[in-house]
């Protein structure tokens, strides 16, 4: 049974952490901008992502205060120069950015307060934030005004023109590795996520066809019991299902195969090996164990 929402018929403070639950994680934006008095304000936004490679351009929204149907420093300052910078937040910063996202006076420095250290841009003049791996320097396109009351967002277009990458998250190919650069990500309520170690996923799938499709998979895999959805959709998603033929003279000399071809509940043991070995990282083996049958 599913809870029902309708917007508009509970409060917006509750909505907007349904949607953050939901919508998660996120990516945080942490971004540094300065006044008309050259006073900088540094803040973090969830509501962010990248949109376009070329040209490069990054959207986050600085939304209205839910209390008091106020807009942010951040906005202000932006709407006044047109340009920010969008630094990333990794594990080693993530308490420094909840800092900034305390509501201090615009005569405060976040950067202060959080013990960060501002550092010269190279063509904006709001600063990066040293401690931050990634740092991209923007000029704001446009800004998108969706609603006056609280909780409204304004979507800010922002077109990257210089980017700075620690050397220290990059691998031996020049990439970003994802459990060197260390990133976190929003949910709802209090709640983070850290992106690495475990929780990053290598799941490789090929964008073109052919793959096997769904359907195209033997009907005993499309109505098993025993391997999950996650594994039939990995099935799926391969280039090429094997033939028994293809299969039998490697797996002859699997004993754990043998056995399970030879019970008395043979589709049973055959779906059970092939999840265990599924999940020991042997998937290619896996589906050979179950075009075996």
């Amino acid at each position: 049974m599913k809870k029902i929402i309708i917007p508009g018929t509970i409060p917006t403070g509750e909505l907007h952490q349904y949607l953050l639950g939901s919508v998660a994680p996120r990516p945080i934006a942490f971004v540094s901008t300065i006044d008309e008095f050259g006073r900088t304000n540094l803040a973090p936004y969830s509501f962010f992502n990248a949109f376009s490679s070329n040209p490069p351009i990054l959207v986050f929204s600085s939304n209205r205060r839910v209390e008091g149907n106020t807009t942010k420093d951040t906005l202000h300052n932006i709407m006044a120069s047109k340009e920010c910078v969008i630094n990333v937040v990794n594990y080693e910063i993530v308490r420094q950015m909840m800092v900034c996202s305390v509501d201090f006076p615009n005569d405060i420095s976040e950067f202060e307060e959080a013990g960060l250290t501002p550092t010269k841009a190279q063509m904006v003049k709001a600063p990066l934030v040293l401690e931050s791996p990634v740092n991209m320097e923007c000029k704001v396109e446009q800004i998108i005004t969706l609603g006056d009351q609280g909780g409204a967002g304004h979507l800010i277009i922002c077109h990257v023109v210089c980017m700075h990458i620690n050397e220290s998250v990059l691998d031996e190919n020049d990439k970003i590795d994802p459990h060197k650069i260390d990133l976190m990500g929003r949910m709802g309520r209090a709640f983070y996520v850290r992106a690495s170690g475990e929780a990053v996923l290598t799941l490789p799938q090929s964008q073109h066809l052919p793959i096997v499709g769904y359907q195209n998979l033997p009907e005993h895999i499309r109505l098993s019991q025993i391997l999950t959805a996650n594994m039939i959709g990995y099935l799926s998603g391969m280039k090429h299902w094997y033939t028994k033929e293809e299969v039998l003279n490697e797996l002859n000399e699997m004993q754990d195969w043998k056995k399970a071809m030879n019970s008395q509940d043979r589709m049973t043991e055959i779906h059970v090996l092939a999840a265990k070995i599924f999940n020991q990282g042997h998937v290619e083996l896996s589906a050979k164990i179950l075009a075996s049958v």
